[in-house]
C-alpha cells in the first residue's frame, strides 16, 4: 500500500459496518494532503461512517484506512445532533476541550489558552458568551462554538458531518468563510453536505457514495446528473440487513 503524505487519507478496498452489516463497501481512492472535498450520497449512503472510520472511531470490517503519522493532529466534528445540548457546560468550557490532545482531560488551559478561546470566539462572531451556557444556544451559535473549538484544535486534518444542517443563512456563509481559510492555510478537510449548490460553488472535489463508491474526483465531474442518478438507485436496491460482502469480481 502507498504511503500517504502527511496530512493524506489512503483508503484501500475499505468496507465499513456494524455488527458485520456492511455500511460502506469496498471503497478505494485518497484524500490529498490540503485538499478539500465533499462527502455527498443519498440518505443511508454511508457518508458519516466513513468519517467516523476516518476519525479512528469504527474499525473496518476489512481493508485499511492509513495516515501519515497516526499522531498527526486530526479535528471531528460530529452531527449537532449527536450532541447532547443539555449537558451543563459552559462556552468557554466547551472549546477549551479542543485541548484535550496538549494538556490532557483532567488538567485545566492555562492564560494563554484563554486568550486563543477569545480570539477562537471572536472569530466566530461569539465575543463575550465565554460564560453562556450551552443550553442557551441557538443550533447556529452552537455550530460556531464548535468551530471555535476546531480552530484551537489546530489541526492538520478537519472532518466535519453536516456542519450546515439546520442552521441559518447567515451562519452558514460566516462559517464556510472560516473553512476557506482553512483550506488556504493547506489543512486537509472532509465535509459531509447535501447541499448540492454549497458543494459546487466551494468544493473542488468529491465523494459521491452510495455505500459505494460511485465516483471520486473534481466536483464538476462527480456532479453529474447520471452519476446522482445512479446513487439514488443504487440506495433503493440495497439491502441494509446482507452479510458482508466479496469484493466483486
Amino acid at each position: 500500500m502507498t504511503i500517504p503524505r502527511a496530512g493524506s487519507v489512503q483508503l484501500d478496498d475499505v468496507t465499513l459496518g456494524y455488527d458485520r452489516h456492511p455500511a460502506v463497501h469496498h471503497v478505494s481512492g485518497c484524500f490529498k494532503a490540503g485538499s478539500l472535498t465533499a462527502v455527498i450520497g443519498p440518505n443511508g449512503a454511508g457518508k458519516s461512517t466513513l468519517l467516523k472510520a476516518i476519525a479512528g472511531m469504527l474499525r473496518p470490517l476489512s481493508g485499511t484506512i492509513a495516515r501519515a503519522s497516526e499522531t498527526s493532529r486530526l479535528a471531528y466534528l460530529p452531527q449537532l445532533a449527536e450532541l447532547d445540548r443539555d449537558f451543563p457546560i459552559s462556552v468557554e468550557d466547551l472549546v477549551g476541550t479542543g485541548f484535550w490532545r496538549k494538556i490532557g482531560p483532567f488538567r485545566r488551559y492555562g492564560r494563554e489558552d484563554r486568550l486563543l478561546i477569545d480570539e477562537a470566539l471572536e472569530k466566530v462572531g461569539l465575543a463575550g458568551f465565554n460564560k453562556r451556557m450551552l443550553g442557551t444556544l441557538s443550533g447556529g451559535q452552537l455550530q460556531r462554538v464548535l468551530f471555535a473549538r476546531l480552530m484551537v484544535q489546530d489541526a492538520e486534518m478537519i472532518l466535519i458531518d453536516e456542519p450546515f444542517a439546520a442552521i441559518d443563512t447567515k451562519t452558514v456563509s460566516d462559517l464556510m468563510g472560516l473553512v476557506r481559510h482553512w483550506h488556504g492555510e493547506g489543512r486537509t478537510i472532509i465535509a459531509v453536505l447535501h447541499d448540492m449548490g454549497l458543494v459546487a460553488e466551494f468544493f473542488p472535489d468529491s465523494l459521491l457514495l452510495a455505500r459505494e463508491c460511485v465516483a471520486w474526483g473534481a466536483t464538476s465531474h462527480v456532479l453529474t446528473p447520471d452519476h446522482l442518478a445512479k446513487a439514488r438507485s443504487m440506495i433503493e436496491a440495497n439491502d441494509p440487513h446482507a452479510d458482508e460482502c466479496e469484493r466483486a469480481a
